[in-house]
C-alpha cells in the first residue's frame, strides 16, 4: 500500500461503513507527530480522541509494554497478576479514598455500562442523565447518552432514564429524588463541544444526591488522567463522587477502561454479578502504569495550566473564534459560522489533525508531551486558515 487512495479502496473492500471512509492512513508516530503511508507529516491534535496521553512511541510505554508482553499477555480474571494490582491501588490512591475499589474493563462505554449496573443493585432503576452526554454505543451506555441521533435508529432503548439540560441546576432539583438509583455526568461534555459547566454545578449535584441517597457518577472518560490538568477532572470541586468511569487515557493508548467505586457502594458488586474477559490484562495495565508514571515524574498536570492559558489567548485573537471553552488540553474552538468541518478539512491540509463535533466547534486534544514548538506551529496554522473565512 503505496498512497492514501489504496488505503481508502482496502478499507472499503474490507471494513464495514460505520465510521465512513477516513480520508488519510497513518502508519507511525512520534510523540505529538504522525505520518501517513504516502510520508506526510501531521500535528496529532487530536491524540486518538484524548487518547494517547503520552503521544505515539513513548519511548517508557514501548519499554514496559515489551517487557511485559515477554513475560505475561493474558491470564483471564481467574487469577491476579501484578500490573492489574499495582495499578488498581495506583488509581484508588488517586481518588483520596481509602474505600475504592476497582474494576477494569476495556473502554469508556463497558466501564459505564458497569456503572449502569452497579446502580440497579440499589434496588431503584430510573436513572438521570444530561442532555447532549455521551457515554458510550453499546445499547446500555447509548441508552444514557443524551444525544438522540445516536439513539433514534436503535430504540427501543433502556427505559426510565429521564434527560436534563446541562449545568441547570433548576431541572436537576426537579428530577431528583428518592425514586433515582443514578445520576450520571461529565465534568466536561466532551463529545458535545467541550462544554463547561459552571463552577459548583457538580457540588450542588453531589449535595442533591447526597440528600436523596442517590449515586452520582462522574463520567471522566475525556477529562481523565491528567488532561484537564487534574488526574479525574472534577477535584476542583473538592467533592467525592459515588462511581468514577475512565478510559481513553488510561491505558496509555491500549484498550484500558475503569469502574471506581467508591464508599458503600465499592462491595455491591458480588463474585460472579460483572465481569471481562481482557479486562484489566497485564500488558495494558502495564502501560497504563507506565503512563502515570512519565505524568507524574514529568509534572505534565501542572504544566496544562500554562498551555491552556497560550491555546485561549491566541486562538481567541482570530476574528472567526466566537470563543475558546474547555480545561487544560481538552478545548473546544467555538467558531462565528457554521464551517468546522470545513476547517478541519484545511488544517489538515496543512499539516494538522483536528476534529469538528459539530458545525460551529472544533476540538483539540494533544498529547501532553506536546512541545511549546508544536503549539506555536499549530497556532500559525489555525491562523492561516482562520484568515481564509475571514475574508
Amino acid at each position: 500500500m503505496v498512497n492514501n487512495l489504496e488505503a481508502q479502496d482496502s478499507w472499503t473492500s474490507g471494513l464495514q461503513n460505520n465510521y465512513g471512509t477516513p480520508s488519510i492512513s497513518l502508519t507511525n508516530g512520534t510523540g505529538a507527530s504522525v505520518w501517513d503511508v504516502e510520508g506526510n507529516q501531521y500535528l496529532d491534535f487530536l491524540g486518538g480522541i484524548a487518547t494517547n496521553i503520552l503521544g505515539h512511541a513513548h519511548p517508557k510505554i514501548v519499554a514496559a509494554i515489551s517487557e511485559q508482553a515477554s513475560k505475561l499477555g493474558h491470564v483471564s480474571n481467574l487469577y491476579s497478576h501484578p500490573r492489574a494490582l499495582e495499578l488498581a491501588q495506583k488509581l484508588n490512591s488517586l481518588t483520596g479514598q481509602k474505600s475504592a475499589r476497582t474494576f477494569f474493563c476495556n473502554s469508556g462505554a463497558e466501564a459505564n455500562e458497569a456503572a449502569f449496573k452497579l446502580s440497579r443493585l440499589t434496588g431503584r432503576t430510573k436513572i438521570v442523565s444530561t442532555i447532549g452526554s455521551f457515554h458510550g454505543r453499546t445499547m446500555g451506555a447509548l441508552s444514557l447518552t443524551g444525544q438522540s441521533a445516536k439513539q433514534e435508529p436503535f430504540k427501543p432503548l433502556l427505559k426510565k432514564i429521564k434527560f436534563i439540560p446541562y449545568n441547570d441546576l433548576v431541572a436537576a432539583k426537579r428530577a431528583i429524588n428518592k425514586r433515582v438509583a443514578m445520576v450520571i455526568v461529565e465534568p466536561i461534555q466532551g463529545e458535545n463541544g467541550v462544554v463547561v459547566p459552571d463552577f459548583g454545578y457538580l457540588r450542588a449535584l453531589r449535595d442533591l444526591t447526597s440528600k436523596h441517597g442517590v449515586l452520582l457518577a462522574l463520567d471522566c472518560v475525556q477529562t481523565g488522567m491528567g488532561r484537564t490538568g487534574e488526574w479525574f477532572g472534577y477535584e476542583k470541586e473538592g467533592i467525592v463522587p459515588d462511581i468514577i468511569t475512565l478510559a481513553k487515557g488510561l491505558g496509555g493508548g491500549l484498550p484500558l477502561g475503569a469502574m471506581i467505586a467508591i464508599g458503600d457502594y465499592a462491595t455491591y458488586f458480588e463474585p460472579g454479578s460483572h465481569g471481562s474477559t481482557f479486562g484489566g490484562n497485564p500488558i495494558a495495565c502495564a502501560s497504563a502504569l507506565a503512563a502515570i508514571s512519565v505524568l507524574e515524574e514529568d509534572g505534565l498536570l501542572a504544566r496544562n495550566a500554562a498551555l491552556e492559558l497560550t491555546l485561549k489567548l491566541e486562538l481567541s485573537k482570530s476574528a472567526i473564534v466566537e470563543s475558546v471553552r474547555g480545561s487544560g488540553l481538552l478545548l473546544g474552538i467555538v467558531l462565528k459560522n457554521p464551517v468546522a468541518k470545513q476547517f478541519v478539512s484545511q488544517l489538515q491540509t496543512g499539516g494538522v489533525l483536528a476534529n469538528a463535533t459539530s458545525d460551529s466547534v472544533i476540538r483539540i486534544a494533544p498529547p501532553l508531551v506536546v512541545t511549546d514548538q508544536q503549539i506555536t506551529d499549530f497556532i500559525k496554522t489555525f491562523r492561516e486558515v482562520a484568515i481564509t473565512h475571514e475574508r
